[in-house]
């Protein structure tokens, strides 16, 4: 055994060790939480960190550690703090855009309690999940309109969060302005590229000029705050109401079953949830580039008994002209089955990705 193996297998006995001391550590936890909530008393209890910062790294024997295992308890008492506000005060749900946006209205759907957390675009709510600001995100993936949402998808395939649940929220389009405006009024639309898509008949039959929004609730706030009667925004009527504007016109996207499809991503697979026989999986992989070997990916996932549901290729911008692929499949990865297949894909693929196994799809209704 070489000294690199010898280190590796010390690490490897100490985080087994370091686990099961983080399980008990966190139920303490629970019972700090429980205390603090009967008594009103604030999460963050600055002097008390200060005197387990002190008196812990004066029992530490090696003191050329003692910078590092300062930053260590920083990062294990943050990490306590943000346990303990979920238990008193409910998760915390990123989203992208501002209250009202349709992620605002899909996130208060999926999660009843909780504080859901504007962020201004989809990397940096992925982002606050990961670093552990919030405890999941909210995040639409496809509309049956416009398509799939291509920033998101790539967040995933180059993040490290899981997919632990896929929702679909119907969406109605409105054209909504000031109080004193009519549509006879309106001379520009502002709003998300993909809602100015979905409404694109609507917009041309009118002559409209556009304008692209972070998202449709940025647009609404922005024509509210303007004050142009000629401008309107293309948005929800949750969103209307909220900004004090009109609806103009109800229901102008060309499909009328518009659905948004949003993912739940979170920083672990929740595992438990799911043991059931309607689950859906999503994989991402990249394939190596020698000729057939896409074909006898695919073949492998069929020959495992795995049904795609869809198959969808994306840029990969670091590699010009070269792909990843997004699958989603009926059934559940986590199974002999899966692990099989995934192994005979392992010949053929550079990099493999399982984002997560959840239950199909929930409608959220509109």
């Amino acid at each position: 055994m070489n000294k690199l193996d010898e280190a590796r297998n010390i690490i490897n006995n100490v985080d087994k060790q370091m686990a099961e001391l983080f399980c008990e550590r966190m139920r303490a936890a629970e019972l700090v939480a429980e205390y603090k909530r009967e008594k009103g008393l604030p999460i963050l209890d600055s002097a008390r960190e200060e005197a387990i910062i002190c008196n812990n790294s004066k029992a530490l024997k090696c003191q050329e550690y003692a910078e590092y295992y300062v930053n260590f308890l920083q990062d294990v008492m943050k990490i306590s703090r943000n346990y303990q506000h979920r238990l008193i005060n409910g998760m915390k749900i990123a989203y992208s855009g501002v209250e009202g946006a349709f992620a605002h209205i899909a996130a208060g759907k999926i999660f009843e309690s909780g504080t859901r957390i504007a962020y201004p675009n989809f990397k940096s709510a992925y982002k606050a999940v990961v670093e552990g600001e919030c405890d999941c995100a909210v995040l639409p993936i496809e509309n049956s309109s416009a398509g799939e949402v291509g920033t998101v998808i790539d967040l995933i395939f180059a993040g490290t969060l899981y997919i632990n649940g896929v929702y679909e929220l119907s969406v109605s389009q409105n054209l909504v302005g000031l109080q004193n405006a009519e549509i006879t009024d309106i001379k520009k639309v502002v709003s998300h590229i993909q809602a100015l898509e979905q409404c694109d008949a609507y917009i041309k039959s009118h002559g409209f000029e556009v304008s692209m929004c972070d998202n449709t609730a940025i647009a609404a706030q922005n024509v509210a705050k303007n004050g142009d009667k000629s401008v309107a925004a293309i948005a929800s009527t949750e969103t209307a109401d909220l900004y004090g504007l009109k609806v103009l016109d109800s229901n102008i996207n060309e499909s009328h079953q518009n659905t948004t499809r949003f993912a739940v991503l979170s920083r672990s697979e929740h595992l438990k949830t799911v043991n059931k026989p309607d689950n859906n999986s999503i994989l991402m992989f990249t394939v190596r580039n020698e000729a057939g070997f896409l074909a006898k990916a695919i073949n492998i996932i069929g020959e495992h008994g795995f049904n795609m549901r869809n198959l969808r290729s994306r840029s990969m911008k670091e590699l010009l002209w070269q792909y990843y692929f997004y699958v989603e499949l009926e059934g559940n990865l986590h199974t002999a089955e899966g692990d099989a297949m995934l192994h005979d894909l392992q010949q053929y693929c550079d990099k493999l990705k399982v984002v997560g196994t959840y239950h199909n799809h929930i409608d959220l209704g509109e």
